[in-house]
């Protein structure tokens, strides 16, 4: 146990708030939907995004304290804030559960339809971190649809219908991302020319080219989608400019590709979501991809 109590920047290392950033993905279907007016489903989504938020904390702690004895001797999970000794393996075991009742009242106050889709989260994740994140394609399968349940929960917090559409693109995305955050872990295992598994994961170094051509295959999936998205009745409706939105679809083919760049030069060394927020090019990809939805919204000239 250290000696002095454990500082904010460890406590929020534990909790691991940087990763509260995907829970933005519950906003998606209200901005989607374009319903930027309602007052009742934003306040829901705040609520949302903090049950969210402190769920997946838990869950992380959880992990953390299982994993204890093999993240010590891994050369980076080594300097987590459990690992290390930066802060007691008896905070993790009493603010656990104290943050899993807290989503959870979070969670009522918002509706039981947000709730039910909350535990599913919750299992899935449990469910992930002890068996499935070990089976070889399944866990990228699954952090996909742990990512698309962020957006159904959204969905639901707003009361708000769900596009199939939306579904499929963000899934395609997210499971391209999936495959993104393992052949990060993998690279380094070839670039020593290694032949074992990957620390705690299903894949060998020799799976590092397979699982990119996975990633790149899924990212351009989505691409697709979107573009088939632009025929549809429904974004007639909603924009005033529809061909303005093909700017979208040149835009995330060229992120997915810059991402992929980015982890085949060993340049992504982070959660790809994470690198994302902090990269430059990513971030002028999302502003181009806004700027070119507001501008098919309110028919700006193009």
């Amino acid at each position: 146990m250290p000696a002095t109590a454990p500082n904010a920047r460890d406590v929020a290392k534990m909790l691991r708030v940087h990763q509260w950033l995907k829970n933005l993905l519950l906003f998606v279907p209200l901005l989607a939907a374009h319903q930027f007016t309602q007052g009742a489903a934003w306040a829901s989504l705040l609520l949302a995004f903090f049950s969210f938020g402190l769920c997946a904390s838990a869950v992380y702690i959880c992990n953390d304290l299982l994993d204890l004895e093999s993240d010590r001797l891994h050369p980076r999970k080594r300097h987590r804030p459990f690992a290390s000794g930066a802060v007691p393996v008896a905070w993790g075991v009493a603010i656990s559960p104290l943050l899993a009742l807290a989503s959870v009242a979070l969670a009522l106050a918002v509706g039981t339809h947000f709730l039910a889709w909350l535990v599913v989260y919750f299992a899935l994740t449990c469910w992930y971190s002890v068996t499935l994140k070990r089976l070889v394609l399944l866990d990228c399968l699954t952090l996909a649809c742990l990512y698309t349940l962020r957006v159904i929960a959204g969905g639901a917090a707003s009361a708000l219908p769900l596009s199939p559409w939306l579904l499929a693109v963000s899934g395609f995305v997210f499971l391209s991302l999936s495959f993104l955050k393992r052949h990060t872990e993998l690279r380094p295992i070839v670039e020593r020319g290694e032949t074992a598994a990957a620390h705690g994961r299903g894949y060998i170094a020799q799976d590092a080219a397979l699982v990119q051509m996975f990633g790149v295959a899924a990212g351009y999936a989505s691409a697709v989608v979107l573009a088939l998205y632009l025929h549809g009745n429904t974004v007639q409706a909603l924009y005033r400019q529809p061909h303005a939105i093909l700017v979208t679809v040149g835009v995330l083919v060229y992120w997915i590709s810059w991402m992929w760049l980015q982890s085949h030069r060993g340049e992504l060394h982070d959660d790809p979501v994470v690198f994302a927020v902090k990269d430059k090019t990513s971030l002028a990809c999302g502003a181009v991809f806004v700027a070119s939805l507001a501008a098919a919204k309110l028919g700006l000239p193009w």
